[in-house]
């Protein structure tokens, strides 16, 4: 996969994820009954199938205990079954974004432009760019 391939869809996921994300305020959160979330002080939650997914997503970034995680992880795919959320990979506690193909790709450039004082970086289609 080319690196600008994979940074385009990196973005494309992020952006995703926020949209999802952004849909729940902090005054709906607040009217959430507590066993909507998964996580400890009123995090994860789990309103919808959309949610599921954004939680799956963002577990393996938190920063809890593995033990936690595992727990968080579980009650997100009872969730997602009892919601009957379209199958997809079921949440994991462990795992890493640093063991990722984009990370990888994205590592080496950041790295490439450190030894390359003034390197110029171009992404995606660029005919437009100035």
């Amino acid at each position: 996969m080319a690196l600008t391939e994979a940074i385009e869809k990196l973005n494309e996921a992020v952006k995703h994820a926020d949209e999802i994300a952004k849909k729940l305020t902090t005054k709906d959160r607040k009217k959430l009954k507590s066993t909507t979330f998964c996580g400890p002080n009123r995090s994860f939650p789990v309103p919808d199938c959309q949610h599921v997914a954004t939680a799956k997503a963002y577990l393996k970034r938190s920063k809890f205990s593995a033990a936690t995680k595992k727990k968080i992880a579980a009650c997100i795919n009872r969730k997602s079954k009892a919601l009957g959320c379209k199958p997809g990979k079921p949440a994991k506690a462990s795992g890493s974004l640093a063991n990722s193909e984009i990370f990888r790709t994205t590592r080496e450039l950041v790295d490439a432009s450190i030894e390359n004082e003034g390197m110029e970086l171009q992404f995606g289609d660029c005919t437009k760019c100035e």
